[in-house]
């Protein structure tokens, strides 16, 4: 329902009349003003009730109204839900993998979402936890100049993780920077490319899981 109102719906005696093409009229008794709305075949609208005294715009509501629904609803479309996407390592992350998920943080970052880095230890792993810090200082580093960290270093039993969220101006540092951050040896990164669209391919794009070892993960004590 409209919250403007329109024509014999306002109440006070006097309005601060603005005509049709946005020029300022003045201060004009309600009787007045309703009368050269009528002379023009518009509506007399309530534009701003709490001013004093209120003032009203002579317009064609059906049509203000369609374009004040219609603006509403492409900003609706632009708003962005806020998401966490979660990106798992190991404590004995190799070098390639970390670069393929630093930059699977870099695309979630790039669209405006949150990103928690988790590590996880399994058996023997867990008397080595300097190794998960050592992994999540890295990746802070690597992403400082795009993505601010929300929640440091956090243990909850075999879990170690953080939080990050991008940076207010991402966009504009992007823009100046577009490959700072990413990988850039050549042929390294033409694989990281192709492993990336093979995971979109297959529909992975919410958590990134570890990637197994042919041989078992061990760190001797």
């Amino acid at each position: 329902m409209p919250k403007e109102r329109i024509n014999h719906q306002i109440t006070a005696d006097k309005v601060r009349l603005i005509d049709s093409d946005g020029k300022q009229v003045g201060v004009l008794s309600l009787r007045d003003a309703q009368h050269r709305a009528d002379e023009a075949g518009l509506d007399l609208v309530e534009i701003s009730p709490t001013a004093n005294p209120p003032v009203c715009r002579l317009l064609d509501f059906g049509k203000y109204y369609f374009q004040k629904e219609k603006k509403a609803r492409e900003a609706k479309k632009r708003q962005h839900e806020v998401e966490v996407k979660e990106i798992k390592f190991g404590p004995n992350t190799e070098e390639h993998d970390y670069n393929f998920k630093k930059n699977n943080a870099i695309k979630f970052l790039k669209q405006h979402n949150k990103v928690k880095f988790t590590v996880r230890f399994r058996g023997r792993q867990m008397a080595h936890k300097e190794l998960g810090y050592k992994i999540l200082d890295k990746i802070k580093a690597d992403l400082a100049h795009i993505a601010d960290v929300d929640q440091e270093p956090m243990s909850d039993r075999n879990l170690l993780s953080i939080v990050v969220s991008p940076k207010k101006d991402i966009d504009q540092i992007l823009k100046t920077t577009p490959k700072a951050g990413e990988t850039t040896d050549g042929a390294e990164a033409t694989d990281i490319t192709e492993n990336a669209q093979a995971t979109e391919a297959t529909g992975i794009v919410e958590t990134v899981e570890a990637q197994e070892s042919t041989q078992p993960e061990t760190i001797e004590s």
